[in-house]
């Protein structure tokens, strides 16, 4: 039995989950000016991705530099989100 695409099946499940949170978070404290973060992230685990042979763990990289890519985007709507009223805004943070 070959159990790998359960393997990249929950772990990307699982990283998507943890994404969530950290992109409410970043938003949160640091606003939408920490988008270059995820964008290194990303290229870096591509990267990475690009120069591993292991195939559960390239595919694993090349899932977690896009799920980086992703939160960029997310990073935007979440502003729109609390602009709306649906998230709270920081009121610490001057950029409001």
């Amino acid at each position: 039995m070959n159990f790998d695409g359960i393997i990249i099946g929950i772990s990307v499940f699982l990283m998507i989950g943890v994404f969530h949170p950290i992109v409410i978070k970043s938003e949160y404290y640091l606003g939408v000016k920490c988008w270059p973060m995820f964008a290194i992230a990303g290229v870096a685990t591509l990267i990475a991705s690009l120069l591993i042979s292991n195939t559960i763990f390239s595919v694993l990289l090349g899932a977690f530099g896009f799920s980086c890519f992703w939160s960029i985007h997310e990073l935007f709507e979440q502003r729109q989100r609390v602009a709306r009223g649906w998230f709270p805004k920081n009121p610490k943070r001057k950029d409001n």
